[in-house]
């Protein structure tokens, strides 16, 4: 996995995780972008978002949820469906999901918003065909210490994939994509109380199509398409691979 420019990367992955040398990194906060290198066992990252409490809202039958597409133009109705004043923050949330579901691909993307279970496995056998599996991060035990160490057995799961983060709604929505050169992990976790995680990662090969502003590069100091960039998958975060 380490690249003939490891050592040209080892001070910004330093950086971005807060560590100290290539065999001790501690970090002194949320580990959000790292580069492929980082994978390491015994790389310590910090993980907030894997504590988080799971968002429990279930998915609507297509028929009920699809009366109200995620557009914009649809967002007054929306609003008044769920009795959400304009100004409210819950509103602020919806308007969010609606701009993210409406935002148009970038180049080497297909996306979907997905309101339904149907929609949800459907699309998901659109892009990838019929031979499919779900994956999620695995929590073997709940704990409130955000510290882990990367652990032995790093592996790839897949580079033909569908990532689903799943939106703030007073529904279930998920945020669908699949990207060009993107590659998916799973990475064994251990936290400093002991306990275990299965977390999965996602290295996108090729950023040449990002934002130059995007906070990625700002972190890492680095330039869009220039070298892998990766990061952590939230907790309610579902993955489409081929089976």
């Amino acid at each position: 996995m380490q690249s003939n420019n490891f050592c040209e990367l080892d001070a910004a992955n330093r950086k971005a995780l807060g560590g100290k040398s290539i065999n001790d990194y501690t970090a002194t906060k949320e580990t959000i972008y790292f580069f492929e290198d980082t994978l390491l066992p015994g790389t310590k990252v910090f993980l907030q978002r894997l504590l988080q409490e799971s968002d429990t809202t279930k998915f609507l039958p297509r028929q009920i949820a699809e009366s109200t597409p995620l557009t914009n133009g649809e967002l007054s109705q929306i609003l008044k469906k769920f009795s959400l004043k304009p100004e409210s923050k819950s509103a602020s949330y919806v308007k969010n999901t609606v701009k993210n579901c409406e935002r148009p691909e970038m180049r080497g993307e297909t996306k979907y918003c997905a309101a339904s279970l149907e929609t949800f496995v459907d699309s998901g056998v659109s892009i990838l065909g019929k031979n499919i599996k779900l994956l999620s991060n695995e929590i073997g035990d709940e704990t409130k210490n955000p510290s882990f160490k990367i652990g032995k057995g790093v592996r790839t799961v897949g580079g033909n994939e569908v990532v689903c983060h799943k939106m703030t709604y007073p529904h279930a929505v998920y945020l669908c994509h699949s990207i060009e050169g993107t590659e998916v992990y799973k990475v064994p976790l251990v936290s400093d109380d002991g306990t275990k995680v299965k977390a999965m990662a996602v290295c996108h090969k090729d950023t040449s199509a990002w934002s130059p502003n995007h906070i990625a590069f700002k972190i890492l100091k680095v330039k869009p398409g220039t070298v892998p960039i990766c990061h952590f998958l939230g907790r309610d975060t579902l993955v489409w691979v081929s089976n």
